[in-house]
């Protein structure tokens, strides 16, 4: 039996934050935030009964901030160097810590952290945390690591640019230098910020003075690449960076962590990980590594050589679909996308939203949530890779807010305190049961919990291999830029996947299948079978596997939809 992988990616800080003052660049005190006792065993049974076997808790580690801790032994953070009042999560200020803000008491903030962990193990689900190897916050300083573990740059030289041994990249004898456009009413009156010598900046900025554009708040990571000395390697021996992040990452290990959304993997390099990750293995076999990778061309040697278990599918399956649903793509561009992955298909994290990307329900993408319903039945059908739901995405969430930082951008803010109106209206003052929810809403929801829950409980759908049907229906019999069809199947079990991207349109057709396709799938040439659609259940047919050979099998499909056939012999 293959294992299905749903994972369910909670943005912590607004997760269930009932303040909905929404005051723009609000404080913590103004706009509140989430803390982990409100993320009760209720909500996650909940979203375990979605179809859901993995939460992403995005932010939990420690990050740059301007909410001020000093009263706690925390140093506070100078503003100009944070982006929005609540800072991004992956401005790491401590690896060896949880955020401050998500804690009731803050002096237990680690203990407080573990009992969320225990719940969402209790609720049946499995935990995934961020890990974000290639850049720290430029105020990085660990407090909280264990006792013979050194901090970050501690014993760096400084007076060179590079060194296989330092942990930072170095721009000696010159002050580092931020953008001159930086003003945001946080940082009004505050004193200026300085560093001196200058550290490169996260995105490979190797210059004093990073753009307005740059991730001008964090500073780059050495794991032993001379970047300036046409890429050269120095690893003959373990640059002293690989050992910190082992140490980080065995740290969460034996927290009891599932696994890990390593931030900007292709921005480390593959040799790292094909060092520390089997390494980590042995602490949990099981404990998964999905690579956040954006260059097709590095897909390969990530997954084989790097040993991630899985890879994000964005610039592939993601792009296509996207066009499709604002109506510039052809569902034609599916078959180059499997194509272009050969063997990695299964390997492949689908998804329509995440923190990174414009909320469907956005004025920037579909705007009605539900003209994605074909395509997120195609992310989550085409292969048995992870599929993956950012929260609020199931109930329509816009992200249309202007929330400060962030701006009114489509996307909800990863870096200021907010509350999400619609989305609170699922959490229901602490029930999470969606009692405020309208019936569109509702019925929304209830489309993603069927489509997750057939993925948990369809053997062609956990581990089936994949066939494509299209190379034998590009005749003119079908619409081929709105129709897709594909059959997953494995011995016992044949399903045919037939999705209409069409959102204006029905269609009626006759899918052909071929000598080919019976022979790989399996599918006798004699003999009669039952064709019944197992999700909507709005078609059911007998067919002679002689006439669907020779004829076709008749279909009548409406739009925005899909037909999931399965044969019965």
């Amino acid at each position: 039996m293959g294992k299905v992988i749903n994972i369910y990616q909670i943005f912590t800080r607004l997760f269930a934050n009932q303040n909905t003052t929404n005051k723009e660049y609000g404080t913590i005190e103004e706009n509140g935030c989430t803390k982990f006792q409100d993320i009760t065993s209720d909500a996650l049974n909940e979203i375990k009964k979605l179809g859901i076997t993995h939460v992403w808790f995005t932010g939990i580690i420690r990050h740059a901030t301007c909410t001020d801790y000093s009263k706690h032994k925390m140093p506070s953070d100078n503003p100009h160097i944070i982006k929005g009042r609540a800072g991004s999560p992956y401005a790491i200020k401590d690896y060896f810590d949880v955020h401050p803000d998500y804690a009731v008491n803050v002096s237990k903030r680690m203990e407080e952290f573990e009992q969320l962990l225990k719940r969402t193990h209790d609720a049946g689900l499995q935990v995934l945390i961020d890990f974000v190897p290639n850049h720290v916050s430029r105020s990085y300083e660990s407090l909280k690591r264990p006792p013979g573990i050194q901090n970050l740059g501690e014993f760096d030289n400084t007076k060179v640019a590079f060194k296989p041994s330092n942990n930072y990249y170095y721009i000696p004898y010159e002050d580092f230098i931020l953008p001159k456009d930086i003003y945001f009413p946080y940082t009004e009156g505050h004193e200026p910020y300085t560093e001196y010598p200058a550290r490169a900046t996260g995105n490979d900025v190797f210059s004093n003075q990073p753009c307005i554009n740059d991730w001008y708040e964090t500073v780059k990571l050495n794991y032993g690449i001379d970047y300036q000395n046409l890429w050269h390697e120095h690893f003959e021996q373990i640059p002293d960076t690989w050992v910190r992040m082992f140490e980080i990452l065995e740290f969460w290990a034996h927290k009891g962590v599932d696994g890990f959304r390593c931030d900007m993997a292709e921005m480390v390099p593959v040799k790292f990980w094909s060092w520390v990750i089997p390494q980590i293995k042995e602490i949990n076999p099981d404990i998964l590594f999905i690579a956040e990778v954006y260059n097709p061309d590095y897909y390969k040697i990530y997954s084989k050589r790097g040993k991630f278990d899985y890879l994000y599918d964005k610039v592939g399956l993601y792009d296509v679909l996207r066009l499709i649903i604002e109506g510039y793509g052809s569902a034609k561009y599916i078959s180059d996308v499997w194509r272009g992955l050969d063997d990695l298909s299964p390997k492949m994290l689908r998804f329509l939203e995440n923190h990174d990307e414009q909320r469907i329900a956005s004025d920037y993408f579909a705007v009605n949530p539900e003209d994605a319903k074909a395509a997120m039945i195609a992310a989550a059908t085409l292969h048995s890779g992870p599929l993956m739901l950012y929260f609020g995405q199931e109930i329509g969430e816009k992200g249309m807010d202007k929330e400060g930082y962030s701006g009114r951008d489509g996307k909800t803010s990863i870096f200021d305190y907010w509350g999400l109106s619609e989305f609170n209206k699922w959490v229901n003052n602490g029930k999470f049961d969606g009692g405020q929810l309208s019936s569109s809403q509702k019925e929304l929801r209830e489309f993603y919990k069927h489509l997750l829950q057939l993925r948990l409980e369809n053997e062609a759908l956990r581990s089936g291999m994949f066939y494509d049907l299209m190379w034998q229906n590009y005749s003119g019999n079908v619409n081929s830029d709105k129709i897709f069809a594909f059959v997953r199947y494995t011995d016992a079990h044949k399903l045919i996947i037939i999705i209409n991207f069409d959102l204006e349109h029905s269609y009626s057709f006759k899918l052909m299948l071929g000598e080919h396709a019976f022979e790989t799938i399996g599918i006798p040439s004699s003999g009669t079978c039952k064709v019944r659609d197992i999700y909507e259940g709005a078609f059911s047919q007998t067919y002679s596997y002689e006439s669907i050979l020779s004829d076709g099998m008749s279909l009548d499909i409406p739009k925005n939809s899909a037909l999931i056939l399965e044969i019965h012999e």
